[in-house]
């Protein structure tokens, strides 16, 4: 049996990913669950964070967002029992790959999926239903009437983010940044969703959002990534599509709320001055909190309840951006499309 791993090289090569020969799976420990898996979804690998959590590896797992039926429970797993339909997404610190398959898995990291789920959607969804409700439920609640500007709104999470905020009554602007992007996005249902493409870079964000909104700006402001400084020290492309950060804070109405994904987000005192003017806040989105914190798992439970198995979901019927499902023996190709970040559809692995 075959998993695949990444393997960190020298500071500065690119990542590379290899399938390994596995050891037959041990018997199951007191509160672990045996998995044969259906589909994986594939996610980017943040070496930089493992190493600041001390986890850094020579062969890195990959792939953890998965979804299989139960063969096997421990002697105390309560939730679960052979034949369930689960999915769930593997800690950071696990020994195991998503991209194998059979695995074991703790109950605590499982829920059951919907049986109107295929293995695919159910897997490629978790990832950025997770992000989308921590954002938009914990960091910004959504309320009917706010105000959301999703950047990058063709994105996997991007797309979910969208649909959210519209279920939640909100009033939502998005980006786009290709034609495609924007007929994807305005062929979204339900509609409402205002797009406004900036792939030209002809744009000016503020101008364009707070004309949007009569000049009041908006109440929650999700990035994609800021630009922090000038044009001449930014590479092109990345000046082209995404906002400086001096656009974000000028576009926020008072008390808003900007999320972002800019894990070195400066701040000179102008902006904070700026925040301070309009109340408004700042808060980092980093989905792996839930993991890293123990006493956040009956939250955590309770969001991957919520991105799969809520009925309001079900009614609502989230649609995610998946690509075609992918065979077994194209995953390590796959992979390091994602690594690269030059896929725009939620790759996913079928088996």
């Amino acid at each position: 049996m075959k998993a695949l791993y990444a393997q960190q090289n020298s500071p500065g090569q690119e990542m590379t990913f290899v399938f390994q020969e596995r050891e037959n799976l041990p018997p199951c420990r007191d509160h672990d669950v045996k998995v044969q898996l259906r589909a994986c979804a594939l996610s980017w690998v943040d070496t930089k964070l493992l190493a600041e959590i001390e986890l850094k590896k020579e062969l890195v797992p990959v792939g953890r967002e998965i979804s299989g039926v139960v063969l096997e429970v421990g002697s105390k797993v309560t939730f679960f029992q052979p034949d369930d339909e689960v999915v769930g997404i593997l800690p950071l610190d696990s020994e195991e790959s998503g991209v194998c398959e059979v695995i074991l898995v703790h109950e605590h990291y499982l829920a059951h999926k919907p049986q109107k789920l295929c293995w695919a959607e159910a897997a490629g969804t978790l990832q950025d239903g997770l992000r989308a409700y921590t954002a938009l439920h914990y960091l910004a609640p959504v309320s009917p009437g706010s105000s959301v500007l999703v950047l990058d709104g063709a994105s996997p999470f991007g797309t979910i983010a969208i649909q959210l905020a519209q279920h939640r009554g909100a009033k939502v602007i998005s980006t786009a940044h290709s034609l495609e992007d924007k007929q994807y996005l305005e062929r979204l249902r339900p509609a409402g969703a205002r797009v406004i493409d900036v792939s030209h870079g002809k744009v000016d964000v503020a101008e364009s959002f707070l004309e949007e909104t009569g000049g009041l700006g908006v109440d929650i402001v999700l990035d994609a990534g800021v630009r922090l400084y000038s044009a001449e020290d930014e590479p092109a492309s990345r000046c082209q599509l995404l906002p400086h950060k001096h656009d974000i804070i000028t576009l926020l109405g008072v008390g808003g709320r900007w999320i972002t994904t800019e894990r070195n987000l400066q701040l000179d005192p102008p902006d904070s001055h700026s925040l301070f003017l309009k109340g408004a806040s700042v808060s980092f989105l980093n989905e792996e909190v839930w993991n890293l914190s123990n006493v956040q798992q009956g939250k955590y439970l309770d969001i991957l309840w919520w991105c799969l198995c809520s009925p309001a979901l079900l009614l609502f019927h989230f649609r995610p951006q998946l690509d075609e499902p992918i065979p077994l023996y194209e995953a390590k190709v796959s992979m390091e499309i994602v690594q690269k970040n030059q896929a725009r559809k939620r790759q996913v692995i079928q088996f």
